[in-house]
């Protein structure tokens, strides 16, 4: 094909990716986020469109930049980057031209300054040392271990039987695996040598030889290029002002000893076409959701040695980490006679003792009088399974007191939790990043040494008519909303997963079929770095039975409401003789802080009949909510996704020549605090997240507020050196609760 016809071809698809972006014509919606991925696909195959691709959307960029387009800006960053992390062809004036492009971005508001600035700093490291993007992506998200870029990351994909079908599950657990059998730790390393080269010496480095040299290569020889590789792109990345003529001189060094003297001459160029060099899709675990301490668990699974992974019954007998929240672990002297080395150690050194072992009996003694000292557990603070290089070397040590621990620790690992589900799992993974939250301000395992991101992507349960598609639940709904490539490229995944689950396994593995869903999560967590956060509210609960005790619970989209059928007492009174007016529902007190911009308290009391009570925190459009009589329209703006959205379904009462009668109003206002009672004997049932799990009975009054932070206000510590007036504000500032918000990652965060 000659180059017009492929920019021609390549212009076709961006624009059917951007005409996509600017309609909502229901005959491209069914065909949405394929053309994104086709495109990828196009580049993918054949590695030489890649400049051309990258010329294309750049001026794609500068047209939206001179004709406002903004809401296709942020889309063309991704797909502009996500080609220069694999490309291998660039040029560095193209490079430099991007880079350009990004800094006068900066101008803009956010996200679009958000974004870009962080285009440009991925880009600046790039155009100096080629390769950097593609190298950091493969290490980290393979786990290949090496000491100048010792960061690891795991995908942690969440599915919950009870929400999600039996066939959905297996067809997500097949391709996941079908993708991950075929990236061994070998291909992984031959990948980043050989992508590395070719992005440094260009046309120069032989591209077909090379890939036959490294696929006849042994292990402990590619681990040596590899690391030699490694070095070079890192050290050279490191420098403050890197310089790209010195990397191309390193790697040559590399090359030339790689294929012999011969491959430094010029002469007799490759006439074969250069074999394309795979992005390996990151490293997924798949776990079916079983409760609120799996998130927990699996992440310190995650942080521990490898040499020390146990079943889930050990770590439990540890307490997860071995730290204790209601007394601190004493000091056990040993002699010690370990020389440092690895290979003088005796076998079984890094097996952890049984619980019951002599072993375990003596680190509980204790020697009074002394210094009481935390004893971290084995590798608590070090990467853990990092052990470097293969080879003899020290073993790391770990710091020697209490003030050397949160200072020197970097967050060296990333969990990239996704959870598959409608508005019920989200539900189940709020209450389990409380849980995880909460569990922090006693064990500070996991913050100083972990990064977490939450990614989510909404699977419905098949309507049973077949014509009707399943409408997405709330938080999806917002999400692409507010996030148009969000909307473009993940809320198009639930019927593509629904058909990937109908159609038959294939039994050929020979054949190779393009995993398009595989390939749309792994873009999503790759590129959807933006996060949007919500807040978390708790609900405290109190029942009609007195000898209940109340009980705490949390929500992150909606809490109903709905009025029990009373059964009164066979004595003849009736709710007319007991007081209580007639007609349906019950009477409510409720009692609520008005949402106003200024944030001054003003709350209101109101009584009323009502049948049913819902209070939402997404809002379910950007329109203006209506106000009802007993309250005005509050100042708040309703895109303001921290406020509940309260509807209250209030009885009013009429009467007329017929008699009486009764008609239905929906109130609705918006608050963060709220308190509601039931003043008669009808007692209220309330769900939670839309979940049958989630169901409190018997219900008299409940409270909402926002949910705070597990950590702040909770520990009033008085300085001495402070004066009275000095801890009377740091006593105020402590009582404000800081409010808990739960992100979740999308493209672009909330686009204005």
């Amino acid at each position: 094909m000659e180059s017009s016809d492929v920019e021609l071809d390549l212009q076709r698809s961006v624009h059917a990716v951007l005409r996509e972006l600017s309609t909502q014509a229901p005959a491209l919606q069914s065909n949405q986020g394929m053309w994104r991925w086709s495109l990828h696909k196009k580049v993918e195959r054949d590695p030489g469109k890649s400049p051309a691709l990258v010329r294309i959307l750049l001026r794609e960029l500068e047209k939206a930049e001179s004709e406002d387009l903004r809401h296709v800006i942020i889309p063309l960053l991704h797909t502009v980057m996500y080609v220069l992390t694999k490309a291998t062809g660039i040029t560095e004036e193209l490079y430099q031209r991007i880079y350009a492009f990004c800094t006068r971005l900066l101008t803009l508001p956010t996200p679009y300054c958000t974004v870009a600035l962080d285009c440009a700093i991925r880009l600046k490291t790039e155009t100096a040392v080629p390769g950097t993007l593609y190298q950091r992506m493969v290490i980290a998200e393979q786990n290949l271990m090496n000491e100048l870029y010792p960061y690891q990351e795991r995908v942690f994909l969440f599915v919950d039987p009870e929400l999600v079908s039996a066939s959905v599950c297996s067809a997500l657990l097949l391709e996941i695996e079908a993708a991950q059998e075929q990236q061994t730790p070998e291909a992984c390393m031959r990948h980043v040598v050989s992508h590395a080269l070719q992005a440094a010496l260009g046309e120069a480095c032989h591209a077909g030889a090379l890939h036959r040299k490294l696929q006849a290569s042994p292990r402990h020889t590619l681990e040596q290029y590899f690391h030699a590789v490694v070095a070079a792109v890192e050290q050279m990345a490191s420098e403050a002002s890197p310089s790209r003529e010195g990397h191309v001189e390193r790697l040559e060094e590399i090359y030339c000893s790689l294929l012999g003297p011969a491959a430094g001459r010029r002469g007799d160029p490759v006439q074969e076409r250069p074999p394309s060099i795979p992005l390996p899709s990151p490293y997924i675990t798949f776990h079916l959701w079983t409760g609120e301490e799996q998130l927990w668990k699996e992440l310190v699974l995650f942080l521990r040695p490898r040499s020390q992974l146990r079943l889930s019954a050990d770590l439990e007998v540890l307490d997860l980490q071995g730290l204790r929240p209601d007394r601190e672990l004493a000091r056990v002297s040993v002699l010690s006679t370990d020389s440092g080395i690895e290979r003088d150690l005796p076998p079984g050194a890094d097996e952890l003792p049984a619980p019951s072992s002599p072993e375990m009996e003596r680190a509980g003694l204790k020697r009074k009088g002394g210094i009481k000292k935390r004893a971290w557990p084995l590798d608590f603070l070090m990467p853990g399974g990092w052990d470097g290089p293969p080879g003899l070397h020290r073993r790391t040590g770990r710091p020697g007191g209490d003030g050397e621990v949160l200072p020197g620790v970097s967050r060296l690992h990333t969990a990239r939790v996704l959870v598959l589900g409608d508005d019920r799992m989200l539900g189940r993974l709020a209450q389990a990043y409380h849980r995880l939250r909460k569990r922090e301000t006693q064990k500070f395992c996991l913050t100083p040494r972990l990064s977490l991101q939450l990614y989510y992507i909404p699977v419905l349960a098949p309507e049973p008519a077949a014509s009707r598609q399943p409408e997405l639940g709330e938080l999806a709904t917002f999400l692409g909303r507010a996030d148009p490539w969000y909307q473009s490229n993940v809320n198009t995944l639930c019927p593509a997963i629904h058909k990937l689950a109908e159609m038959p396994p294939s039994l050929d593995s020979s054949q190779t079929v393009d995993p398009f869903i595989l390939d749309v999560i792994t873009y999503y967590i790759r590129m959807g770095t933006q996060p949007i956060y919500f807040q978390i509210y708790t609900v405290k609960i109190f029942f009609s039975d007195l000898s209940q005790d109340p009980t705490e619970d949390i929500f992150l989209i909606e809490l109903k409401v709905k009025i029990q059928d009373s059964k009164f007492p066979k004595d003849g009174f009736s709710p007319r003789r007991r007081g209580v007016a007639e007609g349906p529902g019950a009477e409510l007190s409720l009692c609520y802080q008005k949402a106003l911009l200024s944030h001054r308290p003003q709350e209101v009391t109101v009584s009323l009949r009502a049948t049913g009570v819902v209070l939402k925190a997404i809002p379910a459009s950007d329109t203006e909510v209506s106000g009802s009589r007993h309250c005005p329209l509050p100042a708040a703006p309703v895109t303001d996704h921290s406020c509940l959205n309260v509807s209250v379904t209030e009885v009013v009462k009429s009467s007329n020549l017929a008699g009486k009668s009764f008609s239905m109003v929906t109130n609705t206002f918006r608050t963060n605090h709220i308190q509601i009672q039931s003043q008669d004997q009808r007692p209220l049932t309330l769900s939670l997240d839309k979940d049958d799990q989630r169901t409190f009975r018997n219900v008299v009054r409940f409270e909402v507020a926002p949910c705070p932070e597990p950590c702040s206000g909770a520990q009033k510590s008085k300085a001495p050196w402070l004066n009275l007036h000095g801890q009377q504000e740091m006593e105020a500032t402590k009582a404000t609760p800081k409010p808990l918000l739960m992100p979740i990652n999308t493209f672009s965060g909330i686009v204005q």
